[in-house]
């Protein structure tokens, strides 16, 4: 069973990893007309993937299913939830809950034909699904290199930020001196001025005297 990672993105890139591996299991194998279908989100069930492959008898469809199952084993530590029909070997089913292999015998996948009963998965080769697992992979190592280069930059900056907070003192203006106020100048107060009898001004006129008759 499939280890779910606590990124999401992550959890499907494994997923892909395991189905991939099992369809290289498939060619080492000589497994013919592999195929892995992505199932649709609302046909899938519980699996997102379905791996199908041929074998021209029992003893290599045997072959085939004991190989997937050592090579997931190996590399990822994932053992099948449940094996069906081993002992027959002509169609063998391995589950291993996220996506689940079938191994066929030629005959018996031409009477099922699966491929035709999810028609509403998309089909894709083992080297198509791999150009497709390297793309997520790359997609996923640019999101992580963003990630780390954001983590990074506040770092950079913080010398800056610290120089911004010195506080630089205000030069303070020069304070004009300002001069004491003069007192007021003592107002002279005119004293008032006796009317002199102007000089040379006749006085008041006398009456003429008259002539004695």
């Amino acid at each position: 069973m499939t280890t779910a990672a606590q990124d999401p993105q992550a959890s499907r890139i494994e997923i892909r990893n395991q189905v991939q591996a099992a369809a290289a299991a498939c060619e080492d194998k000589k497994g013919v007309d592999t195929r892995i279908l992505e199932l649709d989100p609302i046909d899938a069930g519980l699996s997102d993937f379905f791996l199908v492959t041929s074998a021209t008898n029992d003893r290599q469809a045997i072959a085939i299913a004991d190989e997937i199952e050592h090579r997931l084993k190996k590399d990822f530590g994932v053992f099948p939830n449940s094996i069906e029909g081993r002992r027959k070997g002509d169609w063998i089913l391995l589950d291993y809950v996220d996506f689940v292999v079938h191994v066929f015998l030629v005959e018996r996948r031409a009477f099922y034909d699966i491929e035709r009963l999810r028609k509403s998965a998309r089909p894709l080769t083992p080297a198509e699904f791999d150009a497709e697992l390297k793309a997520a992979l790359a997609e996923k190592t640019i999101a992580a290199r963003k990630k780390a280069s954001a983590k990074k930059a506040p770092a950079k900056k913080t010398p800056a930020k610290k120089a911004a907070v010195k506080k630089i003192p205000a030069k303070k203006a020069p304070t004009k001196k300002v001069a004491a106020p003069k007192p007021a100048a003592k107002k002279t107060v005119a004293k008032p001025v006796a009317k002199k009898a102007a000089s040379g001004k006749a006085g008041p006129k006398k009456a003429p005297k008259t002539p004695h008759k």
